[in-house]
């Protein structure tokens, strides 16, 4: 009965490990502990089925666990994880706008003017043009979006 408790705790203390492990990745996000933990969690299920697994053969399987799980994350989980992004533009306002047609709302002179999109007044360069022309957005540097004369202005 002892001995069964005994090889109980070490598996608690291995769950215990995985847990802590998983919460300091809440901390300190960045998907490393994470696999650590799991690997943790399923060393105490090692130590279920060989309770009697000495301290150092314990570590041993630990590390190559650890190894493993990182290695699977790496090779399998962060490349199908990358693939997902369904709005790979989010966070890159000027290249959305790439293709609309804008209205000119300062004139372009010496190749710099602004023009309105949407609600805002966004800096642009290109062929001069009088406020009222409608030209497109071809490419953005920076803040500043290029642009070129819409076909039929």
């Amino acid at each position: 009965m002892d001995n069964m408790i005994s090889n109980l705790l070490a598996s608690y203390g291995w769950w215990l490990l995985a847990l802590v492990l998983i919460a300091a990745e809440l901390l300190a996000p960045g998907y490393f502990l994470l696999w650590i933990g799991l690997a943790a969690g399923v060393m105490g299920l090692v130590m279920l089925v060989f309770p009697g697994l000495p301290f150092l053969a314990q570590a041993i399987v630990f590390a190559g666990l650890s190894i493993g799980v990182c290695w699977v994350y790496w090779k399998f989980i962060r490349p199908a994880a990358e693939l997902r992004d369904d709005q790979p533009l989010l966070n890159r306002k000027g290249d959305r706008m790439i293709g609309r047609h804008v209205t000119v709302v300062e004139a372009i002179v010496n190749g710099r003017g602004k023009v309105k999109v949407g609600d805002s007044v966004w800096l642009v360069e290109g062929a001069d043009c009088p406020v009222g022309t409608l030209v497109e957005i071809i490419g953005v540097q920076g803040t500043t979006l290029q642009i070129a004369r819409s076909p039929g202005s």
